[in-house]
């Protein structure tokens, strides 16, 4: 339906365009909220989606920054075995590859194969080894990008550019909050520091502000800042802090008003009346001391090595429980260290990281599993790129776009198959290739969304997450 207005229209005056539009917001706001109630109530009925009926409701985002490798974890290659030491590589450097490729370098991991399904494991994995058959692989994962900053963007937002909205944007604009508690997409980093491109792998973009990831410090003594007055400001809560909050959400929808398309202002609002129900909501959500000792231990909360990495993943696990959309668990910084960006000795680098959260996401995955949470509930554990099968110096991997590993599992995904293959080398996708855009449109399509119908106009141009391309990979849904 195309609507046309008369040019003998009188123009509004500026207050009553003002007054019409507060209607209109608050009709917007009226529908997100009905349409929230009904999505409460779908709960346990089946799942409502934008498009067509949802398979997921909530989804977990397990993200290892810095390019896991796969011939190390995932991708049993015997041909390293075979070709160990022989110059096999490209002769001059590719782009994005830190040094010249060196020789050909087997595994220094036993691998062994797990469950019914016989999936390939190696020792570095040995308590996700233990769930393979719950597991869906997606092995022959492409980047168009070696590069850390622009991969990541990739994995993130769809383009290898920055200022486009991330995953977890578009699914909090497309399908609002489950909760009024609780923000919808939340983001924990690793609180060694954040991951490469900072807090521009969370970001909205062009989407309404509100629909950035809320970065929360999982290690802080208070995990979400500044929801409280501090104890030397006691004159600043009870009453006090109500009038005061008030009295500044006023002055912002004055501001609004005066301001209608800057949408950081909605997106202020939005987060003052959030932190007001959150003051009642997050204090719960965050005290992990009311879980029992054997759901600490089986996180690795008792042991220094999962301590951190445990800790998010319950976190994650208490958030979508109590109605966050949308939660991404980061494992390592930025930088040379402390990550999966294994240049140096893939011995002795890759063990920690992998020991790090390898038994917390097992006992995520069981957990939800347990709790009927998994029936609508997607976990994904992802990174930005592969590595090289080719040593770079002497024992370690250089950054690879060409093939690397993503594991789904929950709701609407088969469980124990694996989708594509890697090269005899692992070092390019050889049949059932998959990309970012694939996973994208997989995602949003178990969410209820079709990928290429979610789009936002900027720019004289209607974006979408998936840009114009991308596939349902359909061998891999339930």
């Amino acid at each position: 339906m195309t609507l046309r207005f008369r040019e003998s229209l009188p123009p509004l005056p500026r207050r009553r365009f003002l007054t019409d539009a507060g209607g209109g917001f608050g009709a917007m706001a009226a529908s997100a909220w009905l349409a929230g109630e009904r999505a409460a109530a779908s709960h346990g009925r089946g799942l409502e989606g934008l498009h067509h009926p949802a398979r997921v409701r909530r989804v977990i985002q397990l993200f290892m920054n810095g390019g896991a490798s796969p011939m190390d974890t995932f991708d049993y290659k015997p041909a390293l075995e075979r070709h160990d030491g022989q110059m096999l590589g490209p002769k001059e450097k590719p782009e994005g590859f830190t040094a010249a490729a060196g020789a050909v370098m087997k595994s220094p991991f036993a691998f062994a194969r797990h469950g019914e399904s016989g999936r390939w494991v190696s020792s570095v994995f040995p308590h996700q080894a233990g769930i393979v058959d719950r597991l869906t692989f997606l092995m022959a994962m492409t980047s168009k990008s070696n590069v850390h900053g622009p991969a990541s963007y990739m994995m993130n937002t769809g383009f290898t550019l920055p200022g486009f909205p991330c995953l977890g944007a578009w699914i909090s604009y497309g399908l609002g909050s489950i909760s009024d508690e609780l923000p919808e997409f939340v983001v924990l980093p690793d609180p060694r520091g954040l991951p490469y491109n900072q807090k521009a792998n969370f970001t909205a973009g062009f989407l309404p502000a509100r629909h950035q990831g809320t970065v929360i410090d999982a290690a802080a003594s208070e995990p979400v800042p500044d929801l409280f007055a501090g104890e030397a400001f006691g004159f600043a809560r009870g009453q006090a802090d109500r009038d005061t909050r008030d009295a500044l959400q006023r002055l912002n929808r004055q501001h609004a008003a005066e301001y209608p398309a800057d949408s950081r202002l909605e997106a202020r609002l939005a987060a003052g009346e959030l932190a007001a129900r959150m003051q009642l909501s997050a204090p719960e959500a965050f005290d992990l001391a009311s879980e029992t000792r054997g759901t600490h231990a089986a996180y690795g909360l008792d042991r220094p090595e999962t301590e951190d990495f445990g800790r998010r993943c319950l976190l994650a696990r208490r958030l979508i429980e109590r109605g966050t959309r949308f939660v991404q668990v980061w494992s390592g910084p930025q930088g040379a260290i402390n990550n999966w960006d294994n240049h140096g000795n893939i011995q002795t680098e890759l063990p920690p990281m992998a020991m790090s959260v390898d038994q917390p996401i097992t006992a995520l995955v069981k957990d939800l599993e347990a709790r009927g949470l998994l029936a609508d509930t997607l976990v994904i554990w992802s990174t930005e790129f592969g590595r090289t099968p080719f040593a770079q110096g002497s024992l370690g991997r250089d950054h690879n776009g060409g093939s690397f590993v993503t594991w789904l599992t929950g709701a609407g995904v088969k469980p124990g198959v694996a989708y594509g293959a890697s090269d005899d080398l692992g070092y390019q996708a050889a049949e059932g290739t998959t990309s970012s855009y694939d996973l994208h449109a997989t995602i949003l399509h178990l969410l209820g969304i079709d990928h290429e119908q979610l789009t936002f106009r900027t720019a004289g141009i209607d974006r979408r997450l998936t840009d114009v391309h991308g596939h349902v990979i359909g061998e891999v849904l339930a």
